[in-house]
């Protein structure tokens, strides 16, 4: 039967999560830099990782995370008296260009802080190997979010520098099916299609770098718990790679079919492009991180007998 302590604590870690839903709902936009709906697979991923842990957890343990729950609620109610106001103040102390992704940044920092806390105190140093996924991703989108409202656009070179190699496989597929009109230009892809014409600069956020980075994270702390040896470990992070990089190109081939088929209006573009991304990304981590949980147990199974 399953611990009661153990599903009382998932409750008081995904109870801000809960909170912030119900009372701010506008807020869980998907686009990765707009709102929280990292959340929501944070959530799920401390659910599953949880969901089947056997480790007795005390009583004092699960109380002392409940007062952190408690900061957390305190920050979401702040967020609406004053202190989103005050955070995005505070971007010009800090030479911070994007101030979109300056505010949900600390979102997630608060968020990514209390799930790590909650679950160090809850199962010590075993935390890592126990629900790394959870902590990992929030952190994660947080030092993203911080690269991209310090080093925006095509700044942080590094991560600019796969991107014209991306747009120029894009207009590639594009011109082979005859779909339109494009041509590429560096991180440039100048389209023209049924509704007229439109210039793309991408940077690496729109093309799915962060997604890269996050995948890599959660994944390598996901691999580390599994107990399986280090070459399929390596072929499962290799896939993975692969698939995120596909899920990415597919992402910006989208973008250019939208304009190219859909519409070239720059307002109805910007809806579309604020959630082509992390619904596209996060529902193919999510599936990945139990496609391989799947394998993995089928395969234990059959050793076993």
């Amino acid at each position: 039967m399953q611990n009661k302590t153990v599903l009382a604590a998932i409750l008081v870690i995904i109870s801000p999560v809960i909170f912030a839903l119900v009372v701010y709902p506008d807020s869980f936009s998907l686009s990765w830099n707009q709102g929280r709906g990292g959340f929501l697979f944070a959530t799920a991923f401390v659910a599953a990782e949880l969901i089947g842990v056997r480790m007795q957890i005390s009583k004092m343990r699960l109380f002392a995370i409940i007062p952190l729950a408690g900061l957390v609620f305190a920050y979401l109610i702040g967020l609406e008296y004053g202190l989103r106001d005050y955070i995005a103040g505070s971007a010009k102390q800090y030479d911070v260009n994007l101030i979109h992704s300056w505010n949900w940044m600390w979102d997630f920092v608060v968020m990514g802080a209390f799930v790590t806390a909650s679950v160090a105190i809850l199962f010590g140093k075993k935390w890592i190997r126990i629900a790394p996924a959870g902590p990992i991703f929030l952190c994660g989108s947080a030092i993203i979010l911080s690269l991209d409202a310090f080093f925006p656009y095509d700044t942080l070179g590094p991560l600019q520098y796969v991107v014209p190699y991306l747009v120029e496989v894009n207009v590639g597929i594009i011109n082979f099916f005859d779909l339109g009109t494009a041509i590429a230009r560096d991180n440039l892809m100048f389209l023209r299609g049924e509704h007229g014409s439109m210039a793309l600069q991408v940077f690496w956020p729109s093309a799915g770098v962060h997604s890269v980075i996050i995948y890599s994270l959660v994944m390598m702390a996901f691999l580390l718990k599994m107990n399986i040896p280090r070459r399929r470990k390596a072929m499962f992070f290799a896939i993975g790679i692969a698939g995120t990089i596909g899920v990415n190109m597919i992402r910006i081939f989208s973008l250019s079919i939208f304009v190219l088929k859909v519409s070239a209006n720059p307002v109805k573009f910007e809806e579309f492009h604020g959630i082509a991304g992390e619904i596209m990304f996060l529902p193919w981590l999510f599936a990945y991180l139990f496609l391989v949980m799947a394998i993995e147990t089928k395969r234990i199974k059959k050793i076993s007998a």
